[in-house]
């Protein structure tokens, strides 16, 4: 029985690439497997005819003589060189071309092999402080205690007493996993010896017990920028988690919450307040003292007939502009006025003349005439 051609049995045209070989007998292994084809002899032949192809076309050298002899070139030997399918079996097929079946159940991963420890790079964390606003506007210093891992001392990070180091494993050589097959399908589990890490230290430090560090609690202080704003976070860069064998430092991340103020709030850059004044002062205008938020203290002149709800502002005594450099929000003051529940007789009487000389009568039942004036 004549055989068929190589680029035939695999369905690839005879300029195709290393690459469309591969993937044309990965689909014909796939088809004609036997363990997918129980007691199927037609398809065994066929798998291990997809095979001999294979053989002979993913290697450069046997496929050129192959493309100038055909089957009789000096390099058809082997796998199949004595006529038909020669002596080739299963075992041969899966000892030549192991990885070619293990791609296909286990997606192609392959793991590098290791000859120690690799570095990790060490975990951000997060803690979080709360000021108040008279803080945020000043700015300030602020210690605070948290644990993190730090790199051994002893061990230099190493994780290994001095003069000994970790070595590749020698169960999995350094792969961190076993890989098995069983009939059609390969599989890979995570190495016991070394717990999947590829490698192992036989003589650990004492202090970190082959860890490379250690957990700590440290103190240090955090600048808080004056203008700093609520929910803002501080980065403090190589103060998170130290790297695992010599790798990066994570960051540690300030979260910074603001109290409320009783008197103060902030709109933007702006520090806002309420300014509660009288009647008389609103009307005929008047200056007044007014404190801030830092305790400074300073004129405000209120103009004449100014409404509840005025703002009145003092520029640049506002908040830090925390990214625009020399830049500072205003003080923004409302007007409120105040209304006294109890006043003398006396000036009870003032007011009631005066509301008689605007139109408006203040006294019981007044509201009547009220209406009369502005609407009827």
């Amino acid at each position: 029985m004549s055989k068929r051609d190589y680029y035939d049995v695999l369905g690839v045209a005879k300029g195709a690439s290393a690459d469309e070989i591969k993937a044309a007998y990965r689909k014909m292994a796939l088809k004609y497997h036997p363990d997918r084809n129980p007691d199927n002899k037609e398809a065994e032949e066929k798998f291990k005819e997809a095979a001999q192809a294979y053989e002979i076309l993913s290697d450069q050298q046997k496929r050129s003589q192959y493309d100038q002899f055909g089957h009789s070139g000096p390099e058809m030997g082997g796998m199949g060189g004595h006529g038909g399918m020669g002596g080739m079996n299963m075992d041969d097929i899966f000892e030549n071309f192991g990885d070619i079946f293990g791609s296909m159940f286990n997606g192609g991963q392959q793991r590098a092999r290791r000859n120690g420890p690799e570095p990790k790079n060490g975990h951000d964390l997060a803690q979080s402080i709360t000021i108040t606003l008279k803080e945020a506007y000043l700015g300030l210093k602020k210690e605070i205690g948290y644990y993190h891992f730090v790199s051994c001392e002893v061990c230099s990070g190493k994780g290994a007493k001095s003069g000994s180091s970790a070595k590749a494993c020698g169960t999995c050589k350094g792969m961190g996993q076993m890989q098995y097959r069983q009939g059609f399908f390969m599989y890979s589990q995570t190495c016991s010896t070394c717990s999947g890490d590829g490698f192992v230290i036989t003589d650990p430090c004492d202090t970190c017990n082959g860890k490379s560090r250690v957990q700590k609690y440290d103190k240090l202080t955090v600048t808080i920028p004056a203008g700093i704003y609520d929910e803002a976070e501080l980065r403090l860069a190589g103060k998170g988690d130290a790297g695992i064998f010599g790798g990066r430092p994570g960051d540690l991340y300030i979260k910074i919450g603001i109290l409320s103020d009783k008197k103060f709030h902030r709109e933007g850059d702006d520090l806002v307040s309420n300014l509660m004044l009288t009647y008389p002062q609103l009307v005929l205008g008047c200056q007044v003292e007014i404190e801030s938020i830092d305790g400074t203290k300073q004129l405000l002149k209120v103009p004449k007939g100014s409404p509840v709800g005025e703002k009145l502002i003092i520029p640049g005594k506002g908040f830090e502009n925390l990214r625009r450099k020399g830049f500072r929000g205003n003080l923004v003051i409302i007007t409120q006025c105040h209304i006294p529940k109890k006043i003398p007789a006396d000036a009870k009487k003032m007011l009631t003349e005066y509301s008689k000389i605007i139109g408006t009568d203040a006294q019981d039942g007044g509201i009547v005439s009220f209406f009369k004036k502005f609407l009827g």
